[in-house]
């Protein structure tokens, strides 16, 4: 160890002297300890070095003597160390002052020890993130896989095809059950506030739960989509617009609980509506396509000769639909194996069907007054001491992706209510495109505190269910709506 910090000092010391800088050097010494050797080094360049040793050598020198205890203790060191994974600083931020405690959250920002919060997040044991809007294997501390699936309607027997569905994903990920905790999103259903919905939720959360403990996971978290995309967004309260595959909800959540009793708003318009709308736009304009997947990649398509995101989008929603009318708006892409496309028009009147849905003949309203609805009966509500938890709109879903889409949608709320509510109004596109419920997950599974209080064990179900079969007629709060 002494070898090598003087290794390092001395790299640091010839870059001291070629900046030329002679300006004082205060000591970091303190009068009832030494660091021996380094006691003329300012602590800047010592935090330096112990960057440069790298936090598992720098947590070893936690041994040596109390002053370098004090030193590689030093919060932004182990901070300088986090901000070097995978996972936004900011997110881990978030993560451990809210997300840490559990739920109900109890914000931690004074006292916390990174150095501690960074050892913890390296012994987590790993998560399996399954989410209906994603596939992929990454890692930071975790070893994660997370699959992409289109669950649809759930039918009775429920039991034997979520067993099914989620061995099926075991097998052919090649992962056993019993290694790791799983995050897994529970869709968003079932969305009245009465007591058959409420016994729905209960039905769907506990057979996920059981399927998962009869194939021997060691623990669970279940988390409903829309507030995995708020914790995405590093928020805990907000309204979510998820568009998902056949309907778009507009989900009221207050301090991770969905306010089920102020109303989720559904359009009944999602994803699918949507693809069928432009082929539907393409068969009248004699574009020939292959299959709906083929119009569904039109609709999704990004051009990878554009460096900006926004601009790799074929389709869009215009700001102002009646002036869009008149701009020349053709474009060409290609799709690999399918040739050349060319829409014009198609490209944001697609879209507009979410604000316009008669002209796809579906009865519904739009989802500006969906979302301003649910905004007003919020207002009205009075949950909280202002009308600021409210007014953060979190988009998620493949379909939000559209570029314009969180614009348009704000210019609509501001024209809708009055600026009572409206003042303060800000929509957020995706944080993370069509995977941000995924991060939500995997910003849970990365927690320093997981599995924890996020998670259920096979335990704590089987003397749950236990208990819900006893009591359930007389406590009716013992739904979790919080996750």
């Amino acid at each position: 160890m002494a070898m090598l910090l003087r290794r390092v000092w001395e790299t640091m010391s010839s870059r001291t002297c070629s900046t030329g800088d002679s300006s004082a050097r205060p000591s970091c010494t303190t009068e009832s300890s030494s660091l021996g050797a380094f006691d003329q080094i300012p602590w800047d360049v010592l935090i330096q070095i112990v960057k440069l040793i790298g936090p598992k050598e720098a947590a070893k020198l936690c041994v040596v003597s109390r002053s370098w205890r004090a030193l590689v203790s030093d919060n932004r060191l182990w901070i300088f160390f986090l901000q070097h994974q995978q996972e936004p600083w900011d997110s881990i931020f978030f993560g451990e002052t809210t997300l840490g405690s559990g739920y109900p959250y109890q914000t931690l920002v004074t006292g916390l020890s990174f150095m501690h919060i960074y050892g913890q997040r390296a012994q987590v044991p790993g998560s399996v993130i399954i989410d209906g809007e994603y596939f992929e294997i990454s890692c930071q501390f975790l070893f994660f896989i997370a699959v992409r699936w289109e669950f649809g309607n759930i039918e009775s027997p429920m039991y034997s095809r979520l067993r099914h569905f989620f061995a099926t994903i075991y097998s052919r990920m090649q992962v056993k059950p019993s290694t790791q905790p799983i995050v897994v999103s529970i869709p968003i259903c079932h969305y009245d506030d009465t007591e058959n919905a409420k016994a729905s939720r209960r039905q769907l959360k506990d057979c996920f739960q059981q399927v998962l403990f009869d194939l021997n996971v060691p623990a669970v978290c279940a988390i409903n989509q829309a507030t995995l995309a708020l914790y995405a967004a590093k928020r805990t309260s907000g309204i979510v617009v998820n568009i998902g595959f056949q309907v778009t909800s507009v989900v009221p959540i207050l301090h991770g609980k969905v306010m089920r009793k102020v109303g989720v708003e559904v359009m009944g318009l999602g994803a699918l509506k949507l693809t069928g709308y432009l082929r539907l736009l393409m068969q009248q304009n004699n574009i020939n396509f292959g299959s709906l997947y083929t119009v569904r990649t039109l609709k999704e398509l990004a051009d990878p000769s554009f460096g900006n995101m926004e601009l790799q989008k074929l389709c869009y929603v215009a700001a102002d639909y009646k002036a869009e009318l008149s701009k020349d708006t053709q474009a060409s892409l290609e799709i690999a194996g399918e040739g050349w496309f060319t829409l014009s028009k198609e490209r944001f009147q697609t879209g507009e069907i979410l604000f316009q849905p008669r002209m796809a003949d579906v009865r519904t309203m739009g989802l500006d007054q969906a979302v301003a609805l649910c905004m007003d009966h919020c207002h009205y509500a009075e949950l909280s001491g202002d009308d600021a938890w409210f007014k953060t709109v979190i988009l998620t879903g493949g379909s939000a992706c559209l570029p314009g889409l969180a614009e348009r949608l704000e210019k609509e709320l501001r024209g809708l209510l009055p600026s009572s509510i409206s003042n303060g109004i800000r929509v957020i596109p995706p944080p993370y495109g069509a995977d941000t419920a995924w991060f939500g997950a995997k910003l849970v599974g990365n927690l320093s505190t997981f599995p924890g209080a996020w998670c259920a064990t096979k335990k704590q179900f089987r003397r749950k269910s236990r208990f819900n079969i006893m009591w359930r007629s007389s406590l009716p709060y013992l739904e979790d709506d919080a996750h």
